[in-house]
């Protein structure tokens, strides 16, 4: 199975969304997704990408495993 690779924010929000997460929304610094009780903090989108490293700290708060991940939804 292949590793993680960087992502697009487009494609974390789109992704993430194909999870149950619902956003981004304006909230301070960051913007955050939801789902339920949880409230996610997702990177600025000014950025070119998000590192595997990043990627795996969100992937972890949102209660996604890498492999599920990786499948997809």
């Amino acid at each position: 199975m292949p590793g993680l690779s960087p992502v697009s924010f487009n494609e974390l929000v789109k992704r993430l969304r194909e999870f149950g997460f619902e956003g981004p929304y304006g909230g301070g610094k960051h913007l955050y997704m939801t789902k339920e009780d949880l409230r996610l903090t997702v990177p600025n989108p000014h950025r070119k990408e998000i590192g595997v490293d990043l990627l795996m700290r969100i992937l972890r708060q949102a209660g996604i495993t890498k492999e599920k991940w990786l499948k997809g939804n």
